[in-house]
């Protein structure tokens, strides 16, 4: 084999990881609507790791896996043998698929930092399922925080590439973009003011919501709908837990009845 087809080969991922963006690997089965069985996972993860192992060194990569909540989490016990201890993240918060803010810089700059150790160091991505969502907006954050993509819609869409249509909006019952725009931005201020990154909490005002379409809950083309704020107690500053904030009161001055007719 000639010295341009081994840097050639050695550049390809191998099989079954998809390199987003230079030193950036996923798995690519995070992009397919197929669930793996759980006697299918340590088999499928354990034969990438081999063969990632069999060409770079295990202190080159930082993992993270964005998992379910579980405690013993399957996924994280199959990097644990392999020497390799998995940094995991949620899938959603409060079934939104987001992550707060701390959590987002937590990954920035963990990512940022490993990569700036070494143009030999590597990111290995995993989305356990139904968290594809929550993968696309992290992997569109990072390229935006590492300049690699300007644009905050082009870095969103670039990912989506990534997976089958509807694949986002097959596990998110709501069209996640727009809050994933938003957020978007406010990783893209962090290059125009970086004493402002990360941005302080802020007190919401809700002024109305838009609802563009009316679901059809109730079988007759209409709903009711109950609106939910979460976030954590602004009475309680050491405690970050999401409480509920506001919740419309159901009584019929507030729940009323919208058609699409």
């Amino acid at each position: 084999m000639s010295l341009y087809f081994r840097r050639l080969f050695n550049r390809r991922p191998p099989a079954g990881l998809v390199e987003i963006s230079s030193n950036i690997l996923v798995f690519d089965h995070c992009f397919s609507t197929d669930m793996l069985e759980e006697d299918e996972l340590k088999p499928y993860i354990g034969g990438i790791l081999k063969q990632l192992l069999a060409r770079y060194s295990i202190d080159s990569l930082m993992v993270f896996n964005f998992e379910g909540g579980k405690k013993n989490n399957q996924t994280a016990r199959i990097f644990s043998g392999y020497n390799m201890s998995a940094m995991g993240y949620p899938r959603n918060y409060e079934g939104c698929p987001l992550l707060t803010l701390e959590m987002i810089h937590h990954f920035l700059r963990s990512s940022e930092s490993w990569l700036s150790l070494s143009q030999d160091n590597y990111l290995l991505i995993h989305s356990e399922h139904g968290g594809c969502p929550v993968l696309a907006f992290a992997l569109a954050a990072l390229l935006v925080y590492l300049r690699r993509c300007k644009d905050e819609r082009k870095a969103l869409e670039m990912i989506h590439k990534y997976a089958p249509p509807g694949l986002v909006e097959l596990y998110s019952p709501l069209d996640p973009a727009p809050s994933h725009l938003r957020y978007l931005k406010y990783v893209s201020r962090r290059h125009k003011s970086p004493e402002l990154w990360p941005p302080a909490d802020r007190t919401l005002n809700l002024n109305c919501a838009i609802i563009r379409t009316v679901p059809n809950f109730d079988g007759e083309g209409g709903c009711r709908p109950i609106f939910r704020i979460y976030g954590p107690d602004p009475l309680a500053p050491h405690d970050s837990s999401a409480k509920v904030l506001f919740s419309t009161p159901k009584t019929d001055d507030f729940v009323q009845l919208y058609t699409q007719v």
